[in-house]
């Protein structure tokens, strides 16, 4: 199975939650190729930062389970087109979240969330506390 972990199911995962042990499951699973987005990685340093928590194991952690999807020019671009179109139907679709669905998608994978503005669209799946 091929992902892309988003900011609320590595925070599970962190967390050492009932949503988080689903998150482990696919993670640790060498079978799976799994991507976080590097606007992700952001969305989680920001995390740890406001939590007065160090971000040093926690990086360490996606280094070793997950690639890093790097933010390209025409990445960056298509995701703004991307995040315009989402937010006629979804107002609260957040700009991270249109990378994370675009990372998904160019890479042909599922989004691993919990996360309710992805509900409804294809190729999602829900770890829920």
């Amino acid at each position: 199975m091929k992902v892309v972990v988003d900011a609320y199911a590595w925070v599970e995962y962190f967390l050492g939650s009932s949503a988080g042990a689903k998150v482990q499951k696919i993670v640790e699973d060498e079978r799976n190729l799994v991507l976080t987005s590097a606007v992700t990685v952001a969305e989680l340093s920001s995390k740890f930062a406001r939590a007065g928590e160090s971000f040093t194991d926690a990086r360490s952690v996606l280094l070793s389970l997950s690639a890093i999807e790097p933010i390209s020019w025409e990445s960056a671009e298509e995701v703004g087109v991307l995040h315009a179109q989402l937010r006629k139907t979804r107002k609260h679709f957040g700009l991270a979240d249109a990378f994370v669905l675009h990372a998904a998608r160019k890479s042909n994978a599922t989004v691993l969330t919990g996360d309710d503005d992805f509900r409804g669209l294809p190729n999602v799946r829900f770890v829920k506390r």
